[in-house]
């Protein structure tokens, strides 16, 4: 009985242990070690040298690229720079995505189905596809730029190119994201028990009120769920700045793509995508002790 037990157990839990251990782990340690690699001549990374008699300290391992991350404040920049686009991108899906799923949440069971089909409906086209759209409406020549300056001249302000600024990335990236902050609100909202509601305004609590104390608190997990799905993809994103963006508006996944594509620096690349993991773990960390306190129970 113990035997079957164990086994059922390890029939369970290990294709998940495997999966992690083939697609997360053994990538993360592979990046790891070539981040202590020199790169090579021609890009790539230098042969290690493991034969007797080679030169002393010419091992092909280095913390050099450790040193030059940590000596070059631009570096930091960029880091803050994408945890600032990945910060506003989560509160602007944050507060366009609660009204909708909370409309969603309130409607009639019949109509619920369509909503939510109508939320993942873009997830049908190509993620490429909708973001060179986003070039057409944001062109200078669209009707939408020819909308918004001419309300700017009507203001007296001079006109704005709104196509390869950080206003068009911060657009891309509430487009593309908004809908994994619409769906664990949604589900979480549905789930109130309409009857705290009534308790409340029999109370005499009026909509505010009832709102904030209310449905605000309960609705805080389903927050914390959609700004972790939210932020943390857009601080490793680097299609919508280059799509989007100048050349002023690189990410710190823009920069981790051109190590590896562009100047082929292998060992600089894997110590910025190091350096982005363990942002991404902390951010995770972060939000998950944070949804702890609010909801101990």
């Amino acid at each position: 009985m113990q035997t079957s037990s164990r086994l059922l157990k390890w029939l369970i839990s290990g294709p998940p242990l495997l999966f992690l251990l083939i697609f997360f782990v053994a990538p993360s340690l592979i990046m790891v070690f070539t981040s202590f690699r020199l790169p090579g001549e021609f890009g790539g990374l230098a042969p290690i040298n493991i034969l007797p008699g080679e030169v002393a300290g010419d091992s092909g391992l280095t913390i050099e690229t450790y040193q030059f991350f940590f000596s070059d404040f631009i570096y930091t920049e960029i880091f803050l720079k994408s945890f600032a686009v990945a910060t506003f991108t989560t509160l602007i899906c944050i507060a366009m995505a609660y009204p909708l799923a909370l409309l969603i949440a309130r409607s009639r069971k019949k109509f619920r189905n369509l909503m939510i089909m109508l939320v993942v409906l873009p997830f049908a086209s190509n993620f490429l596809v909708r973001i060179y759209a986003w070039m057409i409406i944001l062109g200078p020549e669209s009707g939408f730029s020819h909308f918004i300056n001419g309300i700017l001249a009507f203001l007296g302000i001079a006109p704005v190119t709104l196509l390869f600024s950080p206003f068009a990335v911060l657009i891309g990236m509430v487009y593309v994201h908004l809908p994994f902050m619409i769906l664990p609100l949604y589900t979480n909202l549905e789930k109130h028990d309409p009857i705290l509601l009534d308790a409340a305004q029999d109370l005499g609590a009026n909509s505010w009120l009832r709102f904030w104390y209310v449905t605000w608190p309960q609705s805080l997990p389903g927050i914390f769920s959609g700004s972790a799905l939210v932020f943390i993809p857009v601080l490793g994103m680097f299609a919508i700045p280059d799509i989007l963006g100048g050349t002023g508006d690189i990410m710190i996944g823009n920069l981790i793509k051109d190590q590896f594509l562009g100047t082929r620096d292998w060992p600089f690349g894997s110590t910025l995508s190091i350096m982005l993991t363990l942002a991404v773990l902390g951010t995770a960390g972060l939000f998950s002790w944070f949804a702890r306190t609010r909801n101990p129970v």
